[in-house]
């Protein structure tokens, strides 16, 4: 069967799936389309909390971002998997306890202001509207290649499947499509790695594979990778090449960026009980494991089968020709994604480091590198093709990447959704406006970030990883420390949580900004995004971590200036930390 119609097929069969699901959990009531009536099991919840949060970023672009720079992006493996344990076990729960539909609602009660509500709201929308963007960009890659459309059509193809089944849904739906969509983004993810490993490694277990010896060399692959690698003129893999601060900072950026996501602490407002929270918390840490042990071994080995393929007959013999490029190739230059030069006009494919060329470059006539565009977003995507899968296979993860990028865009796009018309509308602005009104208004709003979104994707700015990344800062710099101190520290009040988030969040977005351009539009930046710019070395994806620091300073020094919180917050705040019922500690 052609390759196109079996791509089709497992789309587009996901694809009804995921609607027919949406016409089956239609939302019919706010608390349905906010929290799916408190009613999820905790292990359904768990599935679709890792769906959630295993984004495109996980899916199509963290292992692409691995493969090419090797253990210096282990970050985004550290990084999002402690920012999950520290959401899980430090927050969710107490969240849960307090019992509120959102991130905003929470900090506007527990601060007892509508300022607090406000600046929350407009961390969230910041935040969140910057994460989409890397789902629609992850989207419309898929897209592009597996419908054979161009970028721009498939990130609208992928906008109008997520209109259908998150506005008609709301979190009632989104949840069960999740769960679908876990299932489907992890068969579509784990199938190609075991294949993988098999042929490379004999080991069915990709997670063992990549500690195996390499088929064909009969080293361990680790060893022949950084063999070829070397001999190339690149870094080799497992070393650490960049700046360890910078490094501990981006770790530490990405981590409590994670405990700090609206979209995914919401999903623990789902289950009907505060214990449910925590279980189904450690539901999706199981879930989550599952793709995140992987992806360092799909990493490494493509990285391995796309310098194989390039040098059939290994680094000493000539390269393939042009000419002769694999099927994969040819299809992924049609997306622009991929690109060759033939700079010397030898007919030859020249793959190699030019900023540091191995002795034979010269004696082959070698002029620079040839592979001159290969997005690392297409990599997990190409993979099965690169190592010569069966169709279905290709077809299979094809549906698991868009399930990936849809996943979570329909969570981000349902808290911006419930942040403008929850938050700003019922209980900021208008009050009394009825369930009915409501709920039209979550859809409109919905409706309107989609095109938002879509609009942005059109020019994102980085990879798929590296806008999720950015995104994290600005949670990690704005909510996560008014949600810490909102829970911890009774007597913090309104006015520093307020000058807290001012603080966090307007100096993270002013050093974005600054090296990506002002609300990312091309060339508006006033520095070039270099090392030598950066201040004290720090990467504008690494600052997060630097902007909550200044969050927690402001808001502590303000609160030295003001009185503290009244006794009945600082009550409220006692009530959500201690069991109902537990007595004095007593000696044994």
């Amino acid at each position: 069967m052609d390759q196109f119609v079996l791509n089709l097929i497992f789309v587009g069969a996901s694809f009804a799936l995921y609607i027919g699901i949406a016409i089956w959990a239609k939302a019919g009531s706010t608390s349905d389309f906010y929290a799916a009536s408190r009613g999820v099991n905790p292990v359904v919840n768990g599935a679709a909390t890792a769906a959630d949060w295993m984004s495109a970023a996980s899916f199509i672009s963290m292992a692409g971002l691995i493969a090419f720079v090797g253990y210096g992006n282990s970050t985004f493996l550290m990084g999002w998997t402690g920012g999950y344990v520290l959401l899980a076990m430090l927050l969710a729960p107490y969240l849960r306890k307090f019992g509120r539909f959102t991130v905003p609602d929470f900090i506007g009660d527990r601060f007892y202001s509508r300022t607090a509500r406000l600046m929350a709201v407009v961390s969230l929308l910041v935040m969140s509207i910057t994460y989409v963007i890397g789902q629609m960009t992850g989207a419309g890659v898929a897209f592009s290649r597996f419908l054979e459309v161009d970028n721009t059509t498939g990130l609208l193809i992928a906008a109008a499947v997520v209109f259908v089944y998150a506005v008609l849904g709301g979190m009632k739906g989104i949840t069960y499509t999740q769960l679908a969509q876990y299932v489907v983004l992890i068969i579509a993810y784990t199938i190609p790695a075991v294949f993988i490993s098999m042929q490379l490694t004999g080991n069915p277990l990709p997670q063992l594979g990549l500690w195996s010896d390499h088929v064909g060399s009969g080293e361990p692959l680790l060893k022949t990778l950084n063999e070829v690698l070397v001999e190339l003129g690149f870094k080799d893999y497992t070393g650490h090449h960049g700046s360890t601060f910078n490094m501990v900072l981006f770790t530490l950026s990405l981590m409590i960026g994670t405990a700090g996501l609206p979209h995914v602490i919401i999903r623990f407002f789902t289950v009907p009980r505060v214990a449910d929270a925590r279980t189904s918390a450690g539901w999706a840490l199981v879930f989550i494991a599952l793709l995140y042990t992987v992806a360092p071994a799909v990493g490494a080995m493509a990285r391995l089968n796309i310098i194989t393929t390039i040098y059939p007959e290994g680094i000493q013999e000539q390269p393939i020709a042009y000419d002769q490029r694999p099927d994969w190739m040819r299809t992924w230059e049609e997306t622009g994604l991929l690109a060759f030069e033939d700079k010397n006009n030898d007919g030859l494919i020249q793959y190699y480091n030019s900023e540091n060329p191995p002795a034979f470059a010269d004696e082959r006539g070698w002029e620079g590198n040839e592979m001159v565009t290969f997005n690392r977003d297409i990599l997990v995507l190409a993979n099965p093709e690169i190592a010569q899968l069966p169709g279905w296979v290709i077809g299979l993860i094809a549906a698991g990447g868009l399930a990936a990028a849809l996943s979570t865009a329909a969570g981000l796009l349902l808290a911006i959704s419930s942040a403008i018309s929850h938050d700003l509308l019922k209980r900021t602005f208008t009050p009394n406006i009825s369930e009915k009104s409501e709920l039209m208004a979550a859809r409109i709003s919905m409706a309107f970030a989609i095109a938002f979104a879509t609009w942005l994707g059109l020019n994102p700015p980085g990879f798929a990883a590296q806008v999720v990344a950015l995104a994290f800062g600005l949670a990690a710099s704005s909510l996560f420390p008014a949600i810490m101190m909102g829970i911890f520290s009774k007597t913090m009040n309104s006015t520093g949580a307020i000058v807290g988030m001012v603080v966090g969040l307007g100096s993270t977005l002013l050093y974005i900004f600054t090296y990506l351009g002002w609300f990312f539009i091309p060339d508006t930046n006033m520095l070039a995004n270099t090392p030598e710019n950066w201040l004290f070395g720090i990467s504008p994806l690494s600052f997060g971590a630097v902007g909550a620091v200044l969050n927690f300073v402001a808001a502590y020094v303000t609160l030295k200036m003001t009185n503290e919180a009244p006794a009945e917050i600082q009550e409220l705040v006692e009530s959500i930390r201690v069991p109902k019922g537990a007595g004095a500690a007593t000696d044994h």
